[in-house]
Formats: structure tokens, C-alpha cells, sequence
């Protein structure tokens, strides 16, 4: 793999990463852009204890462009039009986000009153670009790309660990207009928080409590010993739909070893994962003949605390529960966070085992 840093009109980093030693990357961005906007301001809620971004300037971020790849902001640039991307073409593209809820760019915080704090939302946020091609997707990509991009997001995962004041670094990537996404070209972000994020924080919270080893490993033990929720599986992974899965079509893939993040992965893990995780996704856009809508969130270890606990994994889920009816965050879900799904585990897995049985 070749690795190479260039950086955009405003400043930005963008990372080339190539499976060709002789990639040219010498083309620069030759547009004119505005200066990078101040980050955002965190707001903390003490009735929750969660920190919130306020990130006015994201308002003015691209949305919906025609969906063809001469409007689109994440395609190779050409003779005669210039992209986020200055190449002809790329393997793997990660470049800081143009429209980030959080950065080094500090402005003035004021107080805001009441029992809540403000401080600068320190951090970054990235784009990954997984492929070139606009009308693409994650579950299209060949095993070896898959691989590359696992190198990416391990590279940056290492790298984004090493900013002060970072405290968790999350690799996502959400897919189809129902999800809200502003750009069809296939893409993730990441994002390099300046704390540590609820869900995990619940999460560790109850590894702590745990005395009987480590409850993500049990989890995984318990989930392929009763086999009845295993999606797929191979020597070193296993997809399942937990037994309490919020999510009407919710899978969750597990390494067999325990690490905390995407840069403690060996490279036989990396291979190994491409074509498993690949299956699930064809599975997905098989269960009712559309492309479906999901978010792809990789769930990393703390950057400086408990990584001891942590333990990588990959929970994929969808918002689509039949054809034509997607499930909505309705009273129960958005206002109180309690969760009822529609579609029995059991019965989703069954269905999804089903369809990745013939890749």
C-alpha cells in the first residue's frame, strides 16, 4: 500500500491510499474556497450528562447535488471540473470534512447561562471515500479494496488517537436518502470526539459491572454456541442478530480475538472480514429486491481509558422493516430512548442466514 498527503485550496489534509507503488499524486486543488469555518462549541446537559456540538456552519454543507457524477463533490476531478478530489482517479481517498462538527479552527466561546458548560469542540472529522466509481457500493467493492479501506480506517484510527484531547474515534458509514445521507457517492466518515461518546459509555459501564470475564467476548461465546441468531461466520469472525436487537434487520460482527480497535487488527483478520461482511451486506439488499437504507458503525475502544474492556466490533443495522415501510423513531424511541422492534431476532436472521448462504 502507498501512502500519500496532499492537502486542498483551504488547507485541508487529503490522504491518498493506493495499492500501486507508482500512483501519481501530484495534482493540486486548484479551486478557490472559503476560509474553513470556526469549530463548533460544546453545550453540556447536566440532566443527561452528555455533551452536544453546535455546528451552525453545517447548515451551508452540499445536499442531494443531482446524483450524477459531473455535480458530485466526492468524484475524481477532470480537465474541465474540480472536485474535493484534485486526482483523475483514486483507490481510497480520506480528507478532513469541508463542513466539520468538530476541529482544531477554535473561535471565542462564550457563557451561555444555566447549569450548562461550554468549551470548544476539539477534534476532526473525516470523509473516506471508498471507491471512484459514483454509482458503486461497500457491498459491490472487491475483497482487496475492502482491505484497503480497513487500512485507511486502521491508519486513521491510529493516527486521529494520537490528537490532544481526542478521547474515541468512531468509523461509520451511513447508505440511502431514508438514513438522510447528503451524497450518493459511496462514502463513510469518521469522527475523532472529544469524549467519549453515550452508547459507549453505557456499554463499558456495564463490562465493569461484569465479574465474570469480559462481556463482549461472553456475549459472542453465548451468541455462536446458541447459534440460532449466527448470520455468517468464518475462522475469525461471526455476524449475529443480538438476542435484544432494537433494530428490526440489526447484525453485529465480531472478531474471535479480543482488541480494542481497527489498528490492533493482524492482516489475516482484515482479509478475513471482506468477504464475510461483504455477504451480509448482498444479503441485506436481498431481503426485499431494494437497496436498503442502513448506518455501518464500528465500535472502538476509548482512546485513554478502559481499553482494557473494550472490545472492536461492527454493529450494522436498518431502518427498513417490510417493503415500502421503513421503522420510525416515533414517541417511545426519540423521547424516552426505549425501544420496541417489530421484527422478531430470531426470525431476521433467519431470513438474512438464508440469503448469505448463497455467496
Amino acid at each position: 500500500m502507498k501512502r500519500t498527503i496532499t492537502h486542498l485550496a483551504d488547507g485541508r489534509e487529503l490522504i491518498y491510499f493506493d495499492r500501486r507503488d507508482d500512483a501519481d499524486r501530484s495534482a493540486i486543488d486548484r479551486r478557490v474556497l472559503d476560509p474553513r469555518p470556526v469549530a463548533s462549541e460544546l453545550r453540556y446537559d447536566p440532566l443527561t450528562e452528555e455533551w452536544i456540538a453546535m455546528a451552525g456552519h453545517r447548515q451551508t454543507r452540499t445536499f442531494q447535488p443531482t446524483g450524477s457524477a459531473n455535480e458530485c463533490p466526492l468524484c475524481p476531478s477532470s480537465d474541465t471540473r474540480s472536485s474535493e478530489i484534485p486526482a483523475h482517479d483514486y483507490d481510497v481517498v480520506v480528507f478532513e470534512n469541508r463542513f466539520p462538527s468538530f476541529s482544531g479552527n477554535f473561535g471565542t466561546y462564550m457563557d451561555v447561562g444555566g447549569l450548562s458548560e461550554v468549551r470548544p469542540g476539539v477534534g476532526r472529522c473525516e470523509v473516506v471515500c471508498f471507491t471512484s466509481e459514483h454509482s458503486s457500493s461497500f457491498s459491490r467493492l472487491s475483497n482487496g479494496q475492502v482491505e484497503l479501506v480497513m487500512e485507511a480506517w486502521a491508519d486513521r484510527t491510529a493516527e486521529l488517537s494520537g490528537i490532544e484531547g481526542v478521547e474515541q474515534v468512531f468509523c461509520f458509514e451511513n447508505r440511502g436518502e431514508e438514513i438522510g445521507i447528503t451524497l450518493a457517492h459511496p462514502h463513510g466518515q469518521i469522527y475523532a470526539y472529544p469524549y467519549v461518546t453515550p452508547r459507549t459509555k453505557l456499554q463499558l459501564a456495564a463490562a465493569r459491572r461484569y465479574s465474570m470475564g469480559n462481556l463482549f467476548a461472553d456475549v459472542l461465546a453465548a451468541e455462536r454456541a446458541a447459534g440460532t441468531r449466527v448470520v455468517a461466520a468464518n475462522e475469525l469472525w461471526t455476524a449475529f442478530v443480538p438476542a435484544a436487537a432494537r433494530w428490526p434487520y440489526e447484525v453485529h460482527i465480531y472478531p474471535h480475538r479480543q482488541v480494542p480497535d481497527l489498528a490492533a487488527l493482524t492482516e489475516e483478520e482484515r482479509s478475513a472480514f471482506a468477504p464475510l461482511y461483504t455477504a451480509v451486506l448482498r444479503a441485506f439488499d436481498d431481503l426485499f429486491g431494494v437497496v436498503m437504507p442502513y448506518i455501518s458503525a464500528w465500535h472502538q475502544a476509548p482512546v485513554r481509558q478502559d481499553r482494557e474492556l473494550g472490545y472492536l466490533h461492527l454493529e450494522l443495522f436498518s431502518i427498513r422493516r417490510a417493503p415500502g415501510k421503513l421503522k420510525y423513531l416515533a414517541g417511545s424511541e426519540s423521547a424516552m430512548g426505549a425501544f420496541v422492534n417489530d421484527v422478531l431476532p430470531e426470525e431476521a436472521a433467519r431470513m438474512l442466514r438464508s440469503r448469505v448462504d448463497h455467496y
